[in-house]
């Protein structure tokens, strides 16, 4: 693997997260129950990840603006807009795939 600098390092990260959100923007049929199912994680997962980057480096974001940023707008209107209600299948699905405590 080719050594990057720091910064360049970070502009690579950065852009491949910028790509990451607009994608998942593009797809808001895909229901954050399904990406849970197939890949352990979700919008919400990512914006709090991104919240906890920010108050790791010093900068408060809260729980709305993060989830904004991923959305690419207020959760309520996305909400509202596109999530649909989880069916059978998929709530089985969910608690099935979640991790349990040994």
């Amino acid at each position: 693997m080719t050594k990057r600098d720091h910064a360049t390092t970070t502009e690579l990260e950065a852009a491949a997260f910028r790509r990451l959100v607009e994608h998942l923007r593009e797809r808001n049929d895909v229901q954050n129950i399904d990406l849970m199912n197939l890949a352990g994680f979700c919008r919400n997962c990512l914006s709090n990840w991104y919240q906890e980057a920010a108050g790791a480096s010093g900068h408060t974001i809260s729980k709305d603006e993060a989830r904004e940023i991923v959305y690419g707008m207020p959760y309520k209107e996305w909400q509202a807009k596109y999530q649909q209600d989880a069916s059978p299948a998929q709530k089985a699905a969910f608690e099935k795939s979640k991790p349990h405590e040994h």
